[in-house]
């Protein structure tokens, strides 16, 4: 039995993750200061005597060290995401990614623990070089853009993890996720198709920010998950990047459509600019289709699950919180 570390276990990618480890018999702790993410997340496994739950930040340098002493294999995903984030608290949004990144790679330099650190397809700026090759060039957008300080602050992550590969010798791995959708993410930060089902479920018109012809490829988290299970386990994965998504691409606009079809809703399609959904000047990517070919080769692993099918589970996921949660509202007001 190994033991594993999730940074932001509580969250969306970290809570499948954690049930993942669980579920093939390994010991899994998680950390976590609850910010975006949520104890509820855990719930079906909450019993588990191989779970440990530490609702701290990775920040708290002595509670990081001691479980990571105690790790063989640490998944680095607590971060600060989500566009609005990015726009709200640019600040906060730079030094949480950076220096959150940096002690966790200081605390795994001690003994050498492997790292698998999570970055993002937003690395990729404003390349037109689709689909995204993970040793082809980055383009971000100019600095007085806010909207490109998350990429910038990844980005930093990656050169970070990479650097204490080369210099010290910390077995690590950086992925770079695309857009990764599955039930328990929400809408809150701006992640496109949990909000689009919520939309559709209360019969509201579904909010396209821009035109809705940008493109985006969405890789349902049991995908996710299975390549950062193998990617863990793969010596050969030591010291590279890899992009993890669906090279199937579709627009904003279609998956509109799609999810109101999923959804059975009589709703509409309402487009709102850019500027008013975000800030003036603000700079999206047309764009964005990974290559995965580097991963799938060296892992032999492919995405099983397609878009219906992941927003048909969504649906189904939504659809049931909804129902527990008005029961539970009923238990209360009824007590």
């Amino acid at each position: 039995m190994s033991s594993f570390l999730i940074t932001g276990g509580a969250g969306f990618i970290g809570s499948h993750l954690a049930d993942a480890l669980l579920k093939n018999g390994q010991r899994v702790m998680v950390l976590d200061d609850l910010s975006s993410g949520s104890i509820s997340n855990l719930a079906q496994v909450r019993s588990e005597e191989r779970l440990e739950i530490v609702p701290e930040s990775i920040h708290n340098r002595g509670v990081l060290a001691e479980m990571v002493d105690r790790a063989d294999v640490i998944f680095h995903l607590a971060a600060r995401v989500g566009v609005f984030n990015i726009i709200e608290s640019p600040v906060e949004t730079i030094m949480n990614n950076i220096g959150g990144t940096e002690v966790v790679l200081k605390a795994a330099q001690k003994k050498r623990k492997t790292v698998i650190v999570a970055s993002t397809s937003e690395v990729y700026g404003k390349s037109e070089a689709v689909p995204f090759r993970e040793d082809g060039d980055l383009t971000l957008g100019p600095s007085a853009r806010s909207r490109w300080s998350y990429a910038a602050s990844k980005l930093v992550d990656e050169f970070l993890a990479l650097a204490y590969w080369r210099e010290f010798r910390v077995p690590t791995v950086v992925v770079r996720l695309f857009n990764t959708i599955g039930p328990r993410q929400i809408g809150r930060y701006g992640m496109v198709a949990p909000r689009f089902v919520t939309q559709a479920l209360s019969g509201q018109d579904l909010t396209v920010y821009g035109t809705g012809r940008q493109s985006r490829c969405f890789t349902y988290v049991s995908d996710v998950v299975e390549w950062l299970l193998l990617l863990a386990s793969e010596p050969r994965a030591i010291g590279g990047v890899f992009n993890l998504g669906n090279p199937r691409e579709i627009t904003i606009e279609d998956l509109a459509r799609r999810v109101i079809a999923v959804c059975d809703a009589k709703v509409g399609i309402r487009y709102i600019p850019y500027e008013q959904a975000y800030e003036e000047g603000f700079e999206d990517m047309e764009r964005r289709v990974p290559d995965i070919s580097k991963v799938v080769e060296l892992t032999g692993y492919a995405p099983r699950v397609g878009l219906d099918e992941a927003l048909l589970r969504i649906r189904q996921w939504m659809e049931t919180e909804r129902v527990l949660e008005r029961s539970a509202r009923f238990k209360y007001t009824h007590a």
